[in-house]
């Protein structure tokens, strides 16, 4: 398997660059306040801001995302790796009246009898992505030690190398002052015109840290960019596209920008914003062949936002963010059981539990409302997705929970966990409770999500359930209030 890479970065540009060169990255976006950080840096060189050069500049702020992103992988990796309790594995497919009904269907000739079954519960249109109902029926189940999984299985807390956090960070060079993203009109307007038929260098720093050594590598890209002479007439139409305002310098190679791009000096990835060469000089420096970092089929397409999510087209309201993106671990499995799930290597989520801090009762846990254009949009789950490459079940469902719902793994421990295994997928709910003296604000951090709160334990059946948690809700509600007894009387 190829070592994974994380890219502390939302930038399509550079997501794009990296795909077409063979790797898909996960992406982690690391939410750097980059003044505070190029002030912070300034002042434990005993310099102000203004002093720093550019190349100076973009290495801090590289350097400053990445960390970001591999102190949240630590605090991922630290969770999952405290946690305490049983992982119970149920088998549902080797339940004796679940064989028995599938031969049935099979020598009735009628394959889609166990689909209309489940309508009754099933809140979804989507043909493709409805969870089978498995209520009422007797599993078999193994129950071990959830410390013994851990010691066992593959993820953070057990790699010897990787995955690779890579931060970038470009600035704009031009008569000697540093230009970030314009992000209004009128700073584009008054840069661009500064540009046309004049020449500048556009830096950008890079940092790569191995996660499972804590090395660090970091070196900076620069090219020279000459600009053709464009009118005023030019710069306002390019304006009115609104790429040139996010975008270090106030331009790009890659976009409507190149146009008015006459001429380059050095490379041009940099200019795009991840330099290739670079990356793969600072992966060796950290013993890392760049090849071992491919995961992407030569000429293989990223796919589109709305195929990724598995939601067929049914109006602007049910269409994914045109943001989402493809990333390891995301697509369809078709499964044992005669349906499709999501997450090449299963899904996780977590089912967190506040309890009350005199009696040690649960009273409340999370639950999301899930998007219309997510699988059984509008129902209510819990938050989590598909497990990424190079993380363990419980690991992505702490990942994903962040993610998704500000739920933060220093703030929580998990206490046992439910893995519902169909063979070639599964999904592991994971049970976590709020660490005594610490208060988790669940809040919506992306547009999976319609909401994200706290419901009262006893509201959670009169929603409207996921299928699977429709499902599931009995017995999680009662190991939930088993766990806080135990936890209680520790």
């Amino acid at each position: 398997m190829s070592i994974p890479l994380i890219l502390a970065s939302k930038s399509k540009p550079r997501r794009d660059v990296l795909y077409a060169a063979g790797i898909c990255p996960t992406i982690r976006v690391s939410h750097v306040d980059e003044p505070a950080a190029l002030e912070s840096a300034a002042r434990t060189a005993g310099v102000t801001v203004d002093d720093l050069t550019v190349d100076q500049r973009v290495m801090i702020l590289a350097e400053a995302k990445a960390q970001a992103v591999h102190r949240a992988y630590r605090n991922v990796a630290a969770t999952a790796a405290a946690a305490t309790g049983e992982r119970v594995i149920a088998y549902p497919l080797r339940a004796a009246e679940v064989q028995a009904e599938d031969a049935a269907e099979s020598g009735s000739g009628a394959p889609n009898a166990t689909a209309e079954k489940s309508q009754s519960i099933d809140y979804s249109k989507d043909r493709i992505a409805t969870t089978r109902d498995f209520s009422g029926v007797d599993m078999p189940t193994v129950t071990e030690p959830i410390s013994n999984v851990i010691a066992m299985q593959p993820g953070l807390t057990r790699a010897t190398v990787g995955p690779l956090i890579i931060g970038c960070d470009s600035m704009f060079l031009l008569d000697g002052e540093c230009y970030g993203k314009p992000h209004s009109a009128e700073v584009a307007r008054e840069r661009l015109r500064r540009m046309r038929g004049a020449s500048g260098e556009l830096w950008t720093g890079h940092c790569v840290i191995d996660f499972a050594t804590g090395r660090v590598a970091r070196g900076a890209s620069h090219a020279v960019v000459k600009f053709g002479d464009f009118t005023d007439k030019d710069i306002e139409r390019y304006i009115a596209t609104g790429e040139p305002l996010e975008v270090a310098g106030s331009f790009t190679l890659e976009g409507f920008g190149g146009a008015f791009i006459d001429g380059i000096e050095g490379d041009p990835h940099g200019i795009i914003g991840i330099s290739l060469p670079l990356l793969r000089k600072l992966t060796r420096e950290l013993g890392v062949d760049w090849t071992d970092l491919w995961n992407v089929k030569r000429g293989e397409s990223a796919p589109e936002a709305a195929d990724a999510a598995g939601i067929p087209a049914a109006g602007k309201d049910n269409l994914p963010p045109v943001e989402n993106v493809h990333q390891p671990g995301d697509g369809w499995v078709d499964c044992a059981c005669g349906r499709k799930h999501w997450g090449t290597n299963g899904a996780s989520g977590i089912l967190l539990a506040r309890r009350d801090p005199a009696t040690g009762k649960v009273t409340d846990v999370v639950m999301q409302h899930r998007a219309a254009w997510s699988a059984e949009g509008g129902t209510w789950g819990i938050p989590g997705g598909a497990t990424a490459d190079g993380e363990s079940p419980i690991e992505g469902a702490l990942r994903e929970s962040y993610e998704e719902a500000n739920i933060t793994p220093e703030d929580i421990e998990v206490v046992g966990s439910y893995r519902e295994d169909h063979g070639p997928w599964a999904y592991t709910t994971v049970f976590a409770f709020e660490k005594p003296g610490h208060h988790v604000e669940p809040r919506a951090n992306d547009d999976e999500s319609k909401e994200i709160c706290w419901v009262p334990i006893d509201d959670v059946p009169n929603r409207k359930l996921l299928t699977a948690m429709k499902t599931d809700w009995p017995r999680f509600a009662a190991r939930l209030r088993e766990l806080a007894g135990a936890y209680a009387a520790k």
